[in-house]
């Protein structure tokens, strides 16, 4: 394929893309008109209105320290998400090929996923102290055993038939893995790694409010001390407005230009 043609095809592409979000705006208005009539409600002082919200988020963004402070939230969540993504989707992996590696790390992960964030944070703040580690840690320790669950699954649930027919004809290890085993891998692992990427944004926060170590959570911590609400809701609409350019500008995109496959199964016209 051309340049040209390439760069059509990206754009198509993008276009759709773009316009397959009216559905998930219409569910964020819903979820403004819900928060609307709670504010209506309620009052003020317990929950602002959507206006009064986006108010003090113009506020807080012609602040210099908010950069600094989304900065190093991002920088955390990024590092906490690519550690137990990583170390979570080749554990996983590994289980998935070796049973006795499945039975001996499941129980140990189970262990890791029983025990609360709130507790790691506790934890992560003897070890490391009111630093940028506390919250690395604890997203890894909180979001880790979601990957290795998907690693684990991907893995386990291969068609192992369609493998022994790749090895029957010839097909080395990393050709079977990359043609039979990785695009079965794949569909497991970016829910996986979308939901590992929630919670990274969620422990983050919540523990740099607990250990008081800056980023958002610091900005929160301040907010909450000065009964500051609309403050306090335009914080959180941040790490929302976050989480979801994570998951729709990232991660979402990615999925659907490597698994580009599964279009040629899908009839003319029908859209997932």
């Amino acid at each position: 394929m051309n340049p040209f043609a390439r760069s059509l095809a990206l754009l198509g592409w993008s276009g759709r893309y773009i316009w397959s979000a009216w559905a998930g705006a219409a569910g964020l208005f819903c979820v403004a008109a819900a928060w609307q009539a709670g504010h209506e409600f309620y009052g003020s002082f317990i929950l602002p209105s959507p206006l009064e919200t986006l108010a003090a988020l113009s506020v807080i963004l012609h602040e210099p320290s908010f950069a600094v402070a989304a900065r190093e939230t991002a920088q955390r969540s990024l590092a906490g998400f690519l550690l137990a993504a990583g170390i979570g989707t080749a554990a996983g992996a590994i289980a998935g090929y070796f049973f006795a590696a499945m039975r001996l790390m499941r129980p140990i992960v189970t262990v890791i996923l029983g025990v609360p964030p709130i507790a790691w944070i506790v934890l992560a703040l003897i070890w490391f102290g009111s630093s940028g580690g506390t919250a690395v840690m604890t997203v890894v320790a909180a979001a880790l055993p979601i990957s290795f669950a998907g690693g684990l699954e991907g893995v386990a649930t291969r068609d192992r038939a369609l493998d022994a027919m790749a090895r029957s004809f010839g097909a080395g290890g990393w050709m079977r893995f990359r043609t039979v085993t990785a695009p079965h891998l794949i569909s497991y692992l970016f829910p996986a790694w979308t939901t590992t990427a929630g919670t990274a944004w969620k422990v983050t926060v919540m523990a740099e409010l607990l250990s008081n170590s800056g980023g958002i959570g610091g900005e929160l911590a301040t907010a909450r001390s000065l009964f500051d609400i609309a403050r306090v809701m335009a914080l959180i609409l941040v790490v929302v407005v976050f989480a979801l350019v994570t998951e729709y500008g990232l991660l979402h995109p990615l999925r659907d230009r490597i698994e580009r496959w599964r279009e040629a199964g899908l009839p003319w016209g029908i859209k997932r």
